[in-house]
């Protein structure tokens, strides 16, 4: 009786650990080291792997040859937190394509070829803590809602792009944002860019590299300096300057004005005429009494 026991408890642990493991489907290439990880880097996938569990957690995708990302990829992996797509050949996002990853912790998009950020982007990404998107020598433009609705974020990655300019409200409608990084971006310091140096100089102590990291080319002469060389008067001569929203602005009420006056001047001449016209018949009526 006993070996018989002793016999059937390996079996019964080799039947446990099969139907622990049946109908979990590691993609080819891949490793997948527990039932929520797969783990694809360095494969030299030119897109991406079939057959990716649907509870999986942790996604790493870095150090492949991916170009692109399906719209409607994330939709069948509602538990995924951990995403690294860094190192890849990434050009742009299509819309909507993160929109859906509403338990995404982490994401890594760096070191790819992205161009652009556009509004909408991430949606509404409320969980998401940490976004690298540094490395992409040709990003040069990040539109002032694209990272919209990101309440979470605390750390934010641009370092090494292509940027010239930033809009301030990108970083300004981030309330959980601990640590931006700017260094080694193309930064030019013209009036477009004071907004941003005040928010920078304010916020400091979220530069990893301080204000001595980051650099930027003077308007006047190109010359590149340390933002900790400036100061709030290196900007005063845009004090007074007015961006294209406030000429916009100003060129729609001044529009406004003289729509309403036209409107006033026309009611008023109205006005004035009907009470002409009624002295004038209040005057024949009097003298045909007499």
């Amino acid at each position: 009786m006993f070996s018989c026991v002793s016999w059937l408890q390996p079996f019964l642990a080799l039947l446990s650990s099969t139907l622990l493991t049946w109908g979990y489907n590691c993609p080819p290439s891949c490793l997948c080291p527990d039932h929520h990880t797969v783990d694809c880097t360095g494969q030299g996938l030119t897109r991406l792997p079939n057959s990716i569990p649907l509870d999986v957690r942790r996604l790493l995708l870095s150090n492949n040859w991916i170009p692109w990302i399906p719209s409607d990829f994330l939709v069948l992996y509602s538990d995924l937190v951990y995403l690294d797509l860094r190192n890849n050949s990434l050009t742009k996002l299509e819309p909507g394509t993160l929109t859906t990853s509403s338990r995404m912790v982490y994401l890594d998009l760096g070191s790819n070829n992205l161009t652009e950020i556009p509004t909408g982007t991430f949606g509404e990404s409320r969980s998401l803590i940490k976004l690298r998107l540094g490395n992409n020598p040709f990003l040069n433009m990040v539109s002032k809602d694209a990272f919209s609705g990101l309440t979470s974020l605390r750390e934010l990655e641009l370092e090494r792009n292509a940027l010239s300019g930033l809009d301030v409200g990108v970083l300004s409608q981030l309330p959980s944002l601990r640590v931006i990084r700017l260094e080694g971006n193309p930064w030019v310091c013209n009036c477009n860019f004071a907004k941003l140096f005040l928010w920078l100089l304010e916020n400091h102590h979220k530069l990893p590299t301080g204000l001595d990291g980051v650099e930027c080319f003077l308007s006047g002469d190109g010359q590149q300096v340390s933002l900790s060389a400036l100061s709030e008067d290196s900007f005063r001569e845009c004090r007074g300057m007015l961006t294209l929203t406030d000429y916009l602005i100003v060129i729609f009420s001044g529009i406004c004005i003289s729509v309403a006056a036209i409107i006033a001047s026309f009611f008023l001449a109205s006005t004035i005429h009907c009470f002409q016209r009624l002295k004038a018949k209040r005057t024949d009526e009097e003298e045909g009494e007499e």
